[in-house]
């Protein structure tokens, strides 16, 4: 078939010395590709079909697989085929049928390119379905790559998946089917109104194919261009977010909000998106862009700390400049960071872990005793202050002691747990020198004896613990 030609020679790819791997249902879509090349391939190339019965429809669909079965052995088509129980798969892993029967399908076809080192798997999807895709997206609010549709061609496994039909409309595949005289099998399911595709096919296409013959070339040249545009923007995004993500394990990533906050909003919401595909290993299906919408509109909120909750478990923990993304809520204490206090205002610096640090002028006269209250002055250290994780090698002048002690030291003296020493808030001066470990030690730098103007006061607070939820947590 010339346009299967045109479109390898389109996206650069050839079948000299390939094994392809066709999927086949028994419908008009699928037989005609198979059959198609069955007669184009060269004969370095080695042709595989693949079917599977999702066992929906009993004795009729196993009825489908084996007519494709003896097709292809009539055709010397070697035909590997699976019967797997959908229903029972859908309920396990609480999906829909047609999730459900997606994820079955593919599963096998990455199991017969792995067992037959296949570069190919081809697959009959047209632009009529091209056409229902794109509106069920556009229906569905879906944004970015999901609303141009179906790709033609992009990596499965090890190889390419590919769709050589996708300038095609139905009518010119079954014109196909009638010229070759290519026999197949029909869904009586596929005439019925249960499912959004089947109501866009037969409600929504007939109106457009009326307005416009080569309407599924129209909607395939928009896809493309999406797809280009949407792949531009991606790469500028992924460069643009190594300058916001902070921190990143194979379930956490933090950001630096404001960094976030600052790029262009089309970077911001994939910047978002970039994170999501990253933590799920399958994005929800629940999963809209609504919910970026809402995390951009809250995080841009100037309440100093929060929570998100997202599908399937994942936390989001806004706590001052930074913002987490985590599955497991005891993550939040292993996070590194860095807040600078100027002195100038009163201020509540939150920290990880579920503490704070409250900054004010101190006006009356008191004692300030215990490891929890330090006290200074710009006579005795140099503004600004930084509150920060520990770095390898810090060192602390303590109180009434010569020379120098390792805070990894103080830390074991002190049994810390291990979990929380990389969260643990050290304060430093301008120039570096530490100042203040909270709740553990004080430096030499500490001073009282200055006037109550000059005095300023930090006070380590417990806040909320990690494990609770933040204040203002809001929930969807």
């Amino acid at each position: 078939m010339k346009s299967i030609e045109e479109f390898m020679k389109k996206n650069d790819l050839s079948f000299d010395d390939a094994t392809i791997i066709v999927g086949v249902s028994g419908g008009p879509d699928s037989m005609a590709l198979l059959h198609a090349l069955k007669r184009m391939i060269p004969g370095s190339a080695s042709l595989i079909a693949a079917h599977v019965d999702h066992m929906f429809r009993g004795l009729e669909s196993e009825q489908d697989m084996r007519f494709v079965k003896d097709f292809c052995k009539a055709e010397g088509i070697l035909c590997e085929a699976l019967q797997i129980n959908v229903q029972k798969y859908a309920a396990e892993k609480n999906l829909n049928k047609q999730a459900a029967a997606r994820e079955c399908r593919f599963r096998f076809f990455k199991d017969q390119m792995e067992k037959h080192h296949a570069t190919y798997l081809a697959l009959a999807h047209h632009g009529d379905d091209q056409i229902e895709t794109m509106l069920m997206k556009l229906a569905k609010g879906t944004v970015g790559l999901g609303l141009a549709g179906i790709r033609p061609v992009r990596r499965f496994g090890e190889g390419w998946l590919i769709r050589p039909f996708l300038d095609l409309a139905k009518e010119d595949i079954l014109q196909y089917c009638k010229a070759n005289h290519v026999p197949f099998r029909t869904d009586p399911s596929n005439n019925e109104d249960d499912y959004t595709r089947n109501r866009f096919r037969h409600h929504v296409l007939p109106f457009l194919k009326e307005e416009s013959e080569d309407v599924h070339k129209r909607f395939q040249s928009v896809s493309e261009s999406l797809t280009e545009d949407e792949l531009y923007l991606q790469a500028l995004t992924k460069d643009k977010m190594n300058t916001v993500i902070t921190n990143k394990s194979s379930s956490c990533i933090e950001i630096n909000v404001e960094s976030l906050l600052a790029l262009p909003l089309p970077l911001q919401r994939r910047g978002v998106q970039l994170i999501l595909n990253y933590l799920y290993e399958n994005v929800p299906t629940a999963f809209s862009s609504h919910h970026i919408k809402v995390f951009l509109e809250w995080i841009a909120k100037k309440d100093p700390s929060g929570s998100l909750d997202f599908p399937n478990g994942l936390k989001v923990i806004k706590s001052y400049h930074t913002c987490l993304f985590t599955f497991h809520r005891l993550q939040c204490e292993n996070i590194s960071y860095q807040y600078e206090i100027s002195g100038a205002d009163e201020e509540d610096l939150m920290l990880p872990g579920g503490f704070s640090l409250h900054v004010s002028k101190q006006g009356e006269d008191r004692a300030l005793n215990g490891n929890d209250v330090f006290a200074t002055s710009p006579q005795q250290v140099h503004f600004p202050l930084y509150v920060r994780t520990r770095q390898k090698g810090d060192r602390i002048k303590l109180k009434g002691m010569n020379g120098s002690k390792k805070v990894k030291d103080i830390f074991i003296n002190e049994k810390v747990p291990l979990s929380k020493r990389d969260s643990w808030p050290i304060v430093t001066d301008a120039d570096g020198r530490i100042i203040w470990i909270p709740g553990l030690k004080k430096s030499i730098f500490e001073e009282l004896d200055v006037t109550n103007n000059d005095r300023i006061v930090l006070q380590y607070r417990q806040h909320e613990k990690c494990r609770g939820l933040a204040k203002n947590e809001t929930r969807y």
